[in-house]
C-alpha cells in the first residue's frame, strides 16, 4: 500500500491522473447569473484573471516536492502539491471564453499548448441561460430544485446532470485511452467538474449537485484502465 494514501491495489497498474480546474470568475459569476455552453462568453473579470494566475501557480506545483518549512499537500502556499503524482504534460479546456482564458494562464505557466474539447463544456441551460436563480424560480416554479435533486430532469432546451455527465465521462474515457502514467489538466466549469467527481465516486446523478466547486479550484481524479477510480481532492481553493 502507498504511504501517500493512494488507492491500494494488488497489481502494478498505473492510472491516468486528471486535474480538473474550474475557471476564474466572470461578471455573470459575480452577479449569480446562469452561464452555460449555449453562448461562448463572458470573459474573465479582473478578479477572475487574478484567480486564473493563482490556479496556474497551483497546478505548476503538482508533482513537485514540498520545500522545507512549506505547508503540507493541502496548503496552497509554499512548495509542491501531491508530490506522488506525475507532473502535468497535457492541457485540455472547454471552448467557453472563460475556460480558454484560464487554460491560457495555466498553459503559460506549464509551457503547454491548450487543446479544446467540446465534451468538457458547461451545462446547456437552454431557456434558463442568463437568468438568476430567482428568475428561474419565478418562471418555472420548483423546476430548479427538481433539476438539482433528480439528476435526470432537464431545463427547457437544456441538459440534465445525467446528460452532462455522459458526455464528460466520454471525454475522460478518451483521455484514459490515450495513455496512463501521466497527468492531464482539464479546465472547465462547476457543473462539468461535479459530474466527473460524482461519477468517479460512484454516486448517483441525484447527488452530484451536492459537491462544492469554487472558482479557480482544483479537483484531482485518478482513473485506471480496469475502471477503478480514486478521488484525490475536490474543490481545493487556490487563492489561500
Amino acid at each position: 500500500m502507498s504511504s501517500a494514501g493512494a488507492t491500494p491495489r494488488l497489481d502494478d497498474a498505473l492510472p491516468l491522473t486528471v486535474v480538473l480546474v474550474r475557471h476564474g470568475v466572470t461578471s455573470l459569476t459575480e452577479a449569480g447569473v446562469g452561464s452555460g455552453s449555449d453562448v461562448p462568453g463572458p470573459a474573465l473579470s479582473p478578479h477572475g484573471r487574478i484567480q486564473a494566475a493563482q490556479a496556474a501557480d497551483a497546478v505548476f506545483r503538482i508533482g513537485r516536492a514540498p520545500r522545507a518549512g512549506a505547508r503540507s499537500s493541502g496548503g496552497m502556499r509554499g512548495g509542491g502539491l501531491w508530490p506522488d503524482l506525475r507532473r502535468p504534460t497535457a492541457l485540455v479546456a472547454s471552448p467557453a471564453v472563460r475556460a480558454q482564458e484560464t487554460a491560457a494562464a495555466v498553459g503559460r505557466r506549464l509551457g503547454l499548448h491548450v487543446t479544446t474539447d467540446d465534451r468538457f463544456a458547461e451545462f446547456r441551460f437552454g431557456k434558463w441561460e442568463g437568468r438568476t436563480v430567482e428568475e428561474v424560480e419565478q418562471d418555472w416554479p420548483g423546476d430548479l430544485e427538481r433539476w438539482r435533486s433528480t439528476g435526470t430532469f432537464a431545463p427547457p432546451d437544456g441538459e440534465s446532470y445525467a446528460q452532462l455527465g455522459a458526455r464528460v465521462w466520454d471525454g475522460l474515457s478518451d483521455l484514459l485511452a490515450g495513455g496512463v502514467d501521466r497527468t492531464v489538466v482539464v479546465v472547465g466549469h462547476a457543473g462539468q467538474i461535479r459530474t466527473a467527481v460524482g461519477q468517479a465516486l460512484g454516486a448517483p446523478a441525484s447527488h452530484w449537485s451536492r459537491l462544492r466547486i469554487p472558482p479557480a479550484s482544483l479537483s484531482v481524479l485518478r482513473l485506471w484502465a480496469d475502471g477503478t477510480t480514486e478521488v484525490t481532492a475536490v474543490g481545493v481553493p487556490t487563492d489561500g
